[in-house]
Order: C-alpha cells, then structure tokens, then sequence
C-alpha cells in the first residue's frame, strides 16, 4: 500500500501527542496515512506492552488510519546501527510515503532525538538502489520520501511552520486519551508519572493553542526542517490577520 503521509515515532502515542491533528487534517482530504511506532514502550512506568498495542490501535481508528504497524525495536536501547536502519528502510520502501513526519530533534525524552537522526538517515538511505531490502520474499525498490518534517515534542523549539488543525483538535485529543494507562490516569497501584497527571494533558491543548496563536488559527501543530520548503501558490498560505 502506498502512503501519502507516515508518521515514524519512537513510542506509541508519541504521534498522538506530536502530530495526529495533521494526519487526521490530511485523511479528510482522501490523503492515505499511516504510522510506524519503533518500540513497544516496554520501559514505560505504566501499563505494559501488550495494553499498550491495545490502546495504539484504538487511536488509530480514531485517526483514521490505513495502517499502524511496530516494528519492536528495543525501547531506551535501540541505536542508530544497521539493524534499526534496515527495518526501518524495509518500512519506508513498503508504504512509499511522499512525507515523513518523525521525532522531535531535541526534547526531554533522550530516545526522541535519537529518534529524529535514526529516521532521517533511514529516510535517506532508503533512496539507495545498492541497498537491498526485501518483503515477503521480494526485493523492494529503492524509495526515498521527498519531505521529513519533525514534529515538536514536550520541549519547545521554535517551528519553521505550524499547520492548522483546529477543525480535528477535539478528535486529537480522544486519540491521545484513547491511550488511558498513560494520559489522566487514575489513582491506582501503579506510580503517577509526568505524562499522567491532568496538568500534563493540559499543556498540550496550552501548545496548540501557542502554535495556532502564531498564524491566527485556534489550534495547529509545529515542525521543523531541515529542508527548504517551496509554495507554488500565496493563496496556500494562512492569512493571518495582523
């Protein structure tokens, strides 16, 4: 199948936090999205891996989604080496996506930077003929996304642009919810972590709310890049009203 938008995270619910109002934006628009979670967040405080892929599929029926795959690589320890390169290449060559969206360059959680790099160079390396993958017993064709944008984590950086998302922002947020051993989780007999509490929750609609304020908008995501990008018409701009 191939996409027309992928979104490659270390953890699940990294994309629900960091760019699942984009990805819901574009499948309005008939556009095919998908995600690609790296590890199965196993040295999370709460829940367990197994919960975990419960929760990461019930976002991605909220999202609309076409495909939402793990790859299982190694949660805290996974490096930027051959092995994660390759499956990574094999994942991007399976859904061609015209764009990737991954990890945040920098952030608190060090597995988002070297998240950032891993696939980025896997996005490249994708692109090389003489590197050779295969799926189901078929050599894959080189494939290299023309985009990867990464999206901005619980560390703000400033964003190279921001994309509206205020007609899905209440669709975002059930996503992210939809991952309960994580996000407003209850007293229970597991520890209250970062991410738990209702104070984290709410700064993620705070950021939102941040980068739609800077293009005039309610709501949107931020990104950067490493590459230029091109406009072909003024009309795709936001006009933001001064």
């Amino acid at each position: 199948m191939k996409l027309d938008i992928l979104a490659i995270a270390v953890h699940p619910d990294d994309v629900e936090l960091g760019c699942a109002g984009t990805l819901m934006m574009h499948a309005a628009n008939g556009m095919k999205t998908g995600v690609v979670d790296l590890t199965r967040g196993e040295l999370g405080t709460r829940g367990t891996p197994e919960l975990r892929e419960k929760e990461a599929q019930a976002a991605a029926k909220i999202m609309g989604l076409e495909i939402r795959e793990n790859l299982g690589l190694a949660d805290g320890f996974f490096r930027n080496d051959t092995m994660e390169q390759m499956a990574i290449i094999a994942a991007i060559r399976k859904y061609r996506p015209e764009i990737v969206l991954a990890n945040a360059i920098d952030d608190r959680h060090p597995d988002h930077g070297r998240a950032a790099k891993l696939i980025a160079d896997s996005c490249f390396l994708a692109g090389l003929r003489k590197v050779s993958t295969q799926h189901d017993g078929v050599e894959q064709d080189a494939w290299r996304p023309k985009q990867v944008f990464h999206f901005i984590q619980d560390r703000y950086i400033e964003p190279d642009f921001v994309l509206d998302i205020s007609p899905v922002m209440d669709r975002k947020l059930e996503a992210i919810k939809a991952f309960t051993s994580q996000f407003l989780a209850p007293k229970d007999n597991e520890p209250q972590t970062y991410i738990s509490s209702s104070g984290f929750f709410d700064s993620v609609v705070y950021r939102a709310k941040m980068m739609g304020k800077m293009v005039g908008v309610e709501f949107a995501e931020g990104y950067t890049t490493s590459k230029k990008i091109g406009i072909r018409n003024f009309a795709d701009l936001i006009n933001n009203v001064t």
